[in-house]
């Protein structure tokens, strides 16, 4: 089982024995065994017993909370995290030392390397674009060949920040028009594109700070991502080499009409028109993303394991 979502605002949610029961109106609807969990995420407003944080805290499941209109990031709760202070002290260490440029390095040539591969597919998939999209690899290939002669930071983020400008250009011509999917843009999304990659890229966020935190490390203390109060910048880092991983489970809902341009809706947000999810149609969106993820969790938390180990005999 692995992952519960919860997304119903009628619901009041106890805990009996090692389940979770689940009413509606004072009826019975339905129960989940506790022991299989590892993660519940929780939309919206709910009626949630207090025995049923303790419940899942004790073992050890993370639970996670979006807010019910927009599906932003509102908290994470986890039960005992790995304890291991000199990992985070090592970690510290090397947050100061070469050890950043190198890892930096590391990931932007991952990431650059998977939107190649990506764009690869794209330009066979859609030859109509044939063109165009070879000129985005060429430019990225140029970059990644650049990237090996850097020795600082920021220069580091500049080639990223190149090579994803060539990227959207040709990742915005695979959509069909009426997506509308122009450019990539974050908050508000404008369109139903940049909406589900902003709402996936949150919740891989969330899966690799889970992972940071139990097994020990700092999700605040990143190498490429520079401290910023409040930023897991260490999850940020480790995301990096997988958005393209995300952008083609984007671009496969869309192409497999899981999802249609119907299936959104327009919503003010601080005074801008954000697109969203309809809440009739995030049942679909969190399946297939479910059905992605357990895919790639252990993808996941092995690089975190491999960094830990590195950052402990490195």
């Amino acid at each position: 089982m692995g992952s519960l979502y919860i997304d119903r605002k009628d619901l009041e949610i106890r805990v009996e024995g090692n389940s979770l029961l689940f009413y509606s109106n004072g009826n019975r609807e339905g129960s989940a065994p506790i022991q299989p969990l590892e993660r519940v995420v929780v939309v919206g407003n709910l009626h949630l017993e207090t025995s049923v944080l303790h419940k899942l805290c004790l073992n050890n499941v993370s639970v996670i909370f979006l807010s019910g209109r927009r599906l932003a990031f509102r908290g994470m709760l986890h039960g005992r995290l790995h304890r291991n202070g000199l990992l985070r002290l090592k970690q510290y260490e090397k947050s100061f030392g070469p050890f950043c440029i190198i890892f930096a390095k590391e990931l932007v040539e991952a990431k650059l390397s998977q939107q190649v591969s990506f764009l690869s597919e794209l330009k066979d998939l859609r030859p109509e674009f044939k063109y165009e999209i070879a000129n985005s690899i060429k430019s990225i290939e140029d970059i990644r060949d650049e990237l090996v002669r850097l020795d600082n930071l920021d220069s580091i983020r500049g080639l990223e920040g190149s090579a994803a400008n060539c990227y959207f250009k040709a990742f915005t011509l695979v959509f069909p028009p009426s997506f509308n999917f122009k450019s990539r843009n974050r908050r508000p999304p404008a369109d139903p594109v940049n909406s589900l990659l902003s709402l996936s890229y949150t919740l891989l966020h969330y899966e690799l700070v889970r992972e940071i935190e139990v097994i020990g490390l700092d999700p605040t203390i990143g190498f490429y991502h520079s401290f910023d109060y409040g930023r897991e910048s260490l999850a940020c880092d480790l995301v990096e080499p997988f958005r393209p991983d995300v952008d083609r489970f984007v671009f496969n809902l869309i192409k497999e009409k899981i999802l249609r341009e119907s299936d959104f809706t327009y919503q003010e947000n601080d005074g801008q028109p954000g697109c969203y999810l309809k809440k009739a149609c995030r049942k679909k969106y969190f399946e297939k993303y479910e059905e992605w993820a357990r895919e790639n969790r252990p993808i996941w938390k092995e690089r975190v394991q491999i960094l830990s180990r590195r950052i402990l005999n490195g």
